[in-house]
This record gives C-alpha cells, sequence and structure tokens, in this order.
C-alpha cells in the first residue's frame, strides 16, 4: 500500500495501441476512486494509449515485448513491480498474463485476469487451439481471480478447462465521452459526404477476427439497391490491403472510405447512420456498446459476446456469422426503413445507461481488489 494509504494496482495490458482491451483500460484507471487505489499502467508496446495515460497524469511504462510467455522481460517485470511497490497486479489478456503471472507470483501478489475475449477461437489450426486451450489452462489456473467480459466467455472457459473460477463484469461505457447531445466535430465535412447520404461506419481492427473483407462485399451489394450509402472505415491491420484491393474489384472506391486509425471514437459515430460488427467472435464488443451510447442503429453478428449486448430487433439488429448475404439484407433494410433505425436508436442509448455504465463496471472490479487486497 502506497504511504497515502491507497491500494497501488498495477494494469498491464499487451499494446499501446487503442483498441477494445486498451479502451477498457483507460475507463477504468479514469474511474477508479483516487482516494482507494492508486492506478500504475505497464504496456508491452508504446503507442497512443500511453499519451492518453500520461495525459490523464496516471504513471504509464513500456517494457518492450512482441512475444506471449516472453521469458527475457520476466525478470525486468519482477524488477519493476518491485519498485513500484504493487499491492494487486490485474492483467488484461493472454499476452500480458504470460509476462507478468511468473513476477507477480514470485513476489507472491495477488493477481487478477481480465480474458477480454479467449485467445484460442475457431478458425485455429486444431494443434494451435489445442495448445491456446493448455496455455489459458494454466495461467487462469494460477490467477487469483478470472474475470469474464460475459457469461458467455465464462460458460467456454468451463467447457475447455472443466474447472474454472471466475466472475462475470461486462464491459462498461464512459456515458460522458460517448454522448450525442455533446457537439462533436463534423466528420461528415471532413470526408466529402453528403448530408442525404446514408453512412455505415465499422471501427475495427481489420483482422481475421473483425472480418472486414466480408464487410466491403456485403457493402458493395447493398449500394447496388441503395446508391445513396457510403461506408466509412476506421481502422488499420493485417487485411486492410485486402479490404481496399476488393473494394476496388467490386467499383466501389467512390462509394468507402479508409480512414486509417482516428482516437475521436465519439466524432467518427456521431458522423453515421448505422453501425456494423461484423465479426466472426466476440468477447463483449466494447464497439458496440459505443455505438449503441452514441445512439446509433447497430448490426452486428449473431456471437458469443455481442448477443449479451444487442437484442435482436430491440436495440439492434443481429445476424448470422460468415454470411454476407444476411448482412446485405440488414444493411438495405437499415438504409430504406427510416423508422426502424430511429427505433434501434432510441433503445441502444436507453440500454447503454441503464445496463453497460462504466461507473458500475469499475465499481465491480473495485470490489475484486479490495477483497484480494484483505486476502
Amino acid at each position: 500500500m502506497g504511504s497515502n494509504g491507497r491500494i497501488r494496482v498495477l494494469e498491464t495490458i499487451r499494446q499501446g495501441k487503442i483498441g477494445g482491451g486498451e479502451s477498457h483500460v483507460l475507463d477504468l484507471v479514469a474511474s477508479l476512486d483516487r482516494s482507494a487505489f492508486e492506478p500504475i499502467v505497464l504496456s508491452f508496446t508504446d503507442g497512443p494509449m500511453i499519451t492518453a495515460l500520461q495525459q490523464m497524469k496516471v504513471p504509464a511504462y513500456v517494457i518492450d515485448s512482441e512475444k506471449a510467455f516472453d521469458i527475457s522481460v520476466w525478470k525486468k517485470v519482477k524488477q519493476f513491480i518491485k519498485a513500484q511497490q504493487i499491492d494487486v497486479v490485474h492483467v488484461h489478456g493472454t499476452r500480458a498474463n504470460t509476462n507478468v503471472l511468473w513476477a507477480a507470483r514470485s513476489l507472491r501478489l495477488p493477481v487478477v485476469y481480465t480474458i477480454h475475449g479467449w485467445s484460442f477461437h475457431e478458425g485455429l489450426h486444431p494443434m494451435a487451439k489445442r495448445l491456446r486451450i493448455a496455455a489459458e489452462k494454466f495461467i487462469t489456473g494460477k490467477t487469483q481471480m478470472n474475470i469474464c467480459v460475459s457469461e458467455s466467455n465464462r460458460q467456454t472457459g468451463l467447457k475447455a478447462f472443466n474447472r474454472f473460477r471466475s466472475v462475470v463484469v461486462r464491459n462498461g461505457i464512459n456515458l460522458h465521452k460517448f454522448d450525442p447531445a455533446v457537439p462533436h466535430a463534423d466528420l461528415r465535412q471532413e470526408y466529402g459526404i453528403g448530408k442525404d447520404e446514408v453512412v455505415v461506419c465499422s471501427i475495427a481492427r481489420m483482422t481475421l477476427q473483425k472480418n472486414p473483407v466480408g464487410m466491403i462485399r456485403a457493402f458493395a451489394a447493398a449500394v447496388k439497391e441503395v446508391p445513396n450509402m457510403r461506408l466509412l472505415m476506421i481502422g488499420d491491420g493485417e487485411l486492410k490491403e485486402e479490404a481496399v484491393s476488393t473494394a476496388v474489384q467490386l467499383g466501389i472506391v467512390s462509394k468507402v472510405i479508409f480512414g486509417g486509425f482516428r482516437q475521436d471514437v465519439p466524432a467518427v459515430l456521431h458522423a453515421a447512420d448505422i453501425y456494423c460488427l461484423p465479426s466472426l467472435w466476440e468477447g463483449f464488443p466494447i464497439g458496440v456498446l459505443e455505438a449503441m451510447a452514441m445512439g446509433k442503429a447497430v448490426i452486428a453478428t449473431d456471437v458469443d459476446g455481442t448477443r449479451e449486448a444487442v437484442a435482436h430487433d430491440e436495440s439492434g439488429w443481429l445476424i448470422p456469422s460468415e454470411n454476407d448475404e444476411a448482412l446485405t439484407v440488414a444493411l438495405i433494410k437499415l438504409a430504406t426503413d427510416h423508422a426502424l433505425r430511429q427505433r434501434l436508436q432510441l433503445r441502444a442509448r436507453t440500454v447503454v445507461t441503464e445496463h453497460f455504465s462504466v461507473a458500475s463496471m469499475t465499481e465491480k472490479i473495485a470490489a475484486v481488489y479490495r477483497q484480494l487486497y484483505k486476502h
């Protein structure tokens, strides 16, 4: 405990680029009660998250590593934890856990592990999947508390490991930051989008999980039926090149804006009419919640954590995963049915306000810290 009587909590995450897990860490440290807790953040790569933390006056450090189970950094991590006089260690994601667990255990510190989606998933080679299940079983067995961001994730863990100690704490959204009533920069003007155009927005890393190429294919079919649509794709990643070349092949380059990585997510969402996330799997999708908080009509795939955030035809529109045709139909439906879109938008904001605020999420996580610190 710090000299001021506060519990010193180390939040660790694998990278400094801002994605779902990193947004979660930023919101968590911003809303922790500073009279009781002193958060310190350790990342294994530099990036915009570190800058954001420095602006928030939260101590943030980087120990460079790009690998899981990177034994070369374990001693450095141990020295760092010791020097920082940490009381509780909270790891976010598999890679951070594998590079912090040995140090924390050798210092006899309690470890909390938040699983922001399992590292084993469909689409992996069976041998790779078995190895990842074995690794997750090992690390979840060595932590004092595992936090799942959805009930679906908890059930997956139970099925894979037989025994699995965990609690469910769903992700929450900062409702002050994601507030449709607050003025935002006019991105429609920045991107040259007309007043009458229906903007479909996808904000995600362009990886296999997020299915950006499927998004392009489905949009190409939809825009033939509804020519006043534009697709705004925000994000970078290994599939970006393929997404761009697919847009070129399908002759819809003028209809798609590839915006690259941006940090002003509320402004991006403010410019959109429909938010779309055609993921193959999700832990609990922060991007979907952010869009709902901004009062947007959401189209998302009916996969694990997402179906706990979105009720079909109530607070959003769910479609089967890996189904371009279903996504095309949903895009046409929401773009042309203004009354439906409005109904989904209104309900979306209410659902997030009532069930997924960052304040209630932080309260539950703080209770875990207190419990472990006493032990």
